[in-house]
């Protein structure tokens, strides 16, 4: 029989001292030792000392829209940016099958989950297209780091098939073009509120920034495009889109061809698309611009560009994926293996580069958001 290791039968206070001294990310680990560390550094006296001495995590989400469905080690590869590396969070304490995370805030990670299959059905049959019972999919809440979760009051199929997921501070809306559901999952009791949303369009890039949503819609004809910003105040008794506009904008939400919106640092929003050199139909862009709008004062102004080098390999790509948020923002592309990495707060002529190892098919076009790692934060 093996002894037990010294470090044991040390006092948990003691333990406790010691691992509070360590970076957030190097605490994660230990906790993938034993059982022991798993309990230590769990308990709500260790969790309360680093939730006030150590800053969250920002780490860069990746998500698949072809998720491996079968998959029972599924997990949620993320990039640090700071420590140049991927991170992999396990989904197996998900009583669920299927995970497919769509969003984050706070430290909360949501996404769709389908019930397991039950021990006693046909193991050769894939849960995920049978046909005789429909698949109902959950929207769920949880805490990787900590491996709690929450299950929201359940969703029609449709919802999951067609909403986009948003959230802010326990705040959830599920948005389509016709209707909008949102909670707040910490009331109680937890409800979804319905409503209509009435867009002249399919929402693009919607945000939930505080109490109120954000998204591009096009409002031009089919032979061209033309987006503008609508908000909502979803907080209200009876919320409803309007369109965010001011005579001095000018022409900024047509300088820019395939927009996408991220949410910016603080109180702002970012804007995404390639830099048309002119009003030609279908003129080639000339680089990926990023612009910045100030929602206390709703002014524009240019954040970034990207350098010819990068822009470069993005040139002839017909459809690319923007996500991110803060200081950050990723750029993906088919066949080009690698994420292009925007941070606003790297040193100067160091704030573009590239993201290379990327899990899975590396040619793929991936989507993404921002996680924050945060060891107290509850479904």
């Amino acid at each position: 029989m093996e002894e037990e290791p010294p470090i044991y039968r040390l006092p948990h206070d003691t333990l406790h001292q010691i691992f509070s001294s360590l970076p957030l990310r190097q605490i994660i680990l230990c906790r993938s030792l034993s059982k022991f560390f798993l309990h230590l550094l769990s308990t709500p006296a260790f969790l309360h000392v680093v939730s006030t001495t150590h800053a969250p995590l920002h780490l860069l989400a990746l998500r698949h829209r072809t998720t491996a469905l079968t998959d029972p080690h599924s997990s949620l590869p993320l990039f640090d940016s700071d420590a140049n590396s991927w991170l992999h969070f396990p989904f197996d304490f998900l009583p669920f099958h299927s995970p497919l995370p769509v969003a984050s805030s706070h430290g909360i990670l949501y996404l769709w989950a389908q019930p397991k299959p039950k021990p006693n059905s046909n193991s050769n049959s894939n849960p995920s297209t049978s046909t005789s019972t429909p698949v109902t999919k959950s929207l769920i809440a949880c805490n990787p780091l900590t491996r709690t979760f929450r299950v929201l009051p359940h969703l029609g199929s449709a919802w999951s098939r067609h909403g986009a997921v948003l959230a802010s501070d326990h705040r959830v809306m599920v948005l389509t073009e016709l209707a909008f559901l949102y909670c707040h999952h910490h009331l109680s009791p937890t409800t979804w509120l319905k409503f209509s949303s009435n867009l002249p369009s399919k929402p693009r890039s919607p945000l939930l920034i505080n109490h109120s949503a954000f998204a591009l819609c096009d409002v031009g004809s089919p032979w061209r495009s033309q987006w503008k910003l609508f908000s909502c105040h979803v907080a209200s008794s009876t919320p409803s889109w309007s369109r965010l506009d001011r005579h001095d904008w000018g022409d900024v939400l047509d300088i820019l061809r395939r927009p996408r919106l991220v949410r910016g640092h603080a109180n702002k929003i970012l804007m995404v698309g390639g830099l048309k050199p002119s009003y030609a139909f279908n003129a080639p862009c000339s680089t990926i611009l990023v612009l910045r709008l100030d929602l206390d004062s709703l002014d524009w102004d240019e954040a970034a560009r990207m350098p010819p080098d990068i822009f470069r390999s993005f040139r002839d790509s017909s459809k690319f994926k923007v996500f991110g948020g803060g200081d950050r923002v990723c750029f993906s592309a088919k066949r080009i293996g690698k994420l292009a990495l925007w941070d606003r707060r790297a040193p100067k002529g160091q704030d573009w580069r590239w993201i290379d190892n990327l899990p899975g098919n590396s040619d793929d076009l991936y989507r993404g958001f921002v996680f924050q790692g945060r060891l107290n934060a509850v479904p």
